[in-house]
């Protein structure tokens, strides 16, 4: 038999629903991402919406100065789109002082090369110059071929896997750097499985049959069916580069290109250039040689070749998180002549001194490989929204950003469906000599409001490992539920 509720009861109820209700509408915030703290990590973020009346979704010690890795490269893009604007393209040019022979095709004089900056250029552009220089009716170059490098090069190293880099490196993100650099100061070599299993695999450059640098070919070929492993190192030694290619291939696996940082970046570009001159039949009465000098002033344009538009180099830069570009766009910023990368650094940090209330921050590269790098997740949000309120330069800069669920590192691919489709976002990670895992970018709320956000959380020896999942799935969390409940 059921016993009849006095209206006091009746009020104390109604009250614990209102209660309940309220504490399930209660504005979401970094409750899943601050757990990290208990481990000892140290986290500095911050969520707001921009668009309307401005209102913090949720923060963690947002002022507090960490590590951002390759969340850098978002200052570089802003700074650099903000500079040179989305269509601007970065100019090589084929220049001499000499005068060519009508008849005989005959250059009398010394070819420049004179190095623009460009962080894309490749092969194909170099191949264009030359092709340009022979329908200028070049035949024979009485003289030396010369790469100038003179707005910046060779840039000395201040990172460890850089200076190691100049005698040994089994990457391509520690290239080193200069405006004369080619193929993102990379060599590439193509490999193929032989005819038959036991015999060497096929290793061929990637720009043709004609060696660029020397090949110590390690890589046998296997049964159909066989694991393929593929190692691969470059080496500098008396006589310059060698790629060493260790390992094992398949006889029915797919050829591919493998890349390696060189030691010398401008005299990557010599030998390159070279090999296209050989090509197309035009020699020259002297090896080549690199300079820091600029062509002489009384030298002439030859060829000429644009590179990509800005906007389309941003969005492999950041894409990719390709730290080559990132440093030479950032070195592009510095207008005296032979500028290194703590010179970039200062250009970075004067574009960010200039956005009100933006804060402490610290930047000794582009790229974000320095660990001396630090930023606040509030400083952070103050540049992204700078450029969100830039009508001309915001499309350009966006794009340039990942959408979790179409992004090009699979890592990302995680979370649910609200922030895979309502974010976009910058990656940056270091494991030495602390771990960072690093992410910034803008979200779009139910209602279609815009926001940003900026996390960072830095380790330190004492701290367990730290990987993606550790901060994406909690972090996937709170950013969902605060773009739902706007």
């Amino acid at each position: 038999m059921s016993r009849a509720t006095s209206p006091g009861r009746l009020l104390l109820l109604a009250g614990a629903f209102v209660l309940a209700c309220s504490a399930g509408v209660a504005r979401a915030d970094f409750t899943r991402l601050s757990a990290l703290a208990d481990d000892g990590f140290a986290i500095s973020a911050e969520a707001r919406l921009l668009d309307g009346a401005e209102e913090t979704l949720g923060s963690i010690t947002p002022d507090r100065a960490l590590t951002p890795a390759s969340v850098t490269k978002v200052y570089m893009a802003a700074a650099a789109l903000n500079r040179f604007g989305p269509q601007y393209r970065f100019t090589t040019r084929l220049k001499s002082e000499g005068d060519v022979d009508s008849e005989s095709g005959v250059l009398n004089g010394d070819v420049w090369l004179e190095g623009g900056g460009d962080p894309g250029l490749t092969s194909e552009n170099l191949w264009r110059l030359v092709q340009r220089l022979h329908q200028a009716g070049v035949r024979r170059i009485n003289g030396e071929l010369v790469i100038s490098q003179w707005r910046f090069g060779p840039v000395a190293c201040v990172t460890t896997d850089r200076c190691e880099a100049r005698t040994r490196v089994d990457n391509a993100y520690s290239a080193p750097l200069s405006s004369a650099g080619v193929n993102f100061g990379s060599w590439c070599v193509n490999v193929a499985p032989a005819e038959a299993p036991g015999e060497p695999a096929h290793i061929t450059h990637c720009d043709g049959p004609q060696a660029l640098t020397e090949v110590d070919n390690r890589l046998t070929t296997r049964a159909d069916g066989s694991a393929t492993r593929i190692s691969a190192e470059r080496v500098t030694g008396k006589h310059g580069d060698v790629v060493r290619v260790r390992g094992q291939i398949a006889a029915d696996a797919w050829p591919r290109d493998v890349y390696r940082g060189a030691s010398d970046g401008a005299a990557q570009t010599a030998d390159t250039l070279l090999a296209m001159l050989g090509r197309f039949g035009i020699p020259l009465s002297g090896p080549p040689r690199v300079t820091t000098a600029k062509p002489p002033e009384a030298a002439e344009t030859l060829a000429a070749v644009d590179g990509k538009p800005l906007q389309e180099l941003l969005l492999r830069t950041l894409n990719y998180s390709n730290n080559y570009m990132a440093d030479v766009l950032a070195l592009n910023l510095v207008e005296t002549p032979g500028a290194e990368l703590a010179d970039a650094g200062a250009a970075l940090e004067a574009y960010a001194a200039s956005l009100p209330g933006h804060g402490e921050v610290r930047l000794a590269s582009g790229s974000g490989l320095t660990p001396e790098n630090r930023a606040t997740a509030h400083g952070i949000n103050v540049m992204l929204e700078s450029m969100y309120h830039q009508s001309a330069l915001f499309p350009s800069f966006v794009a340039a950003l990942q959408s979790p669920e179409n992004g090009v590192m699979r890592f990302i691919r995680r979370g649910p469906e609200r922030f895979q489709r309502n974010v976009m976002l910058k990656t940056g990670t270091l494991n030495e000599p602390r771990a960072v895992r690093a992410v910034a970018g803008y979200f779009r709320t139910q209602s279609g409001r815009w926001g940003v956000f900026s996390v960072l959380v830095n380790g330190d020896r004492s701290t367990p490992y730290l990987n993606w999942s550790k901060v994406l799935e909690p972090l996937s969390g709170d950013l969902a539920e605060m773009i739902a409940d706007r």
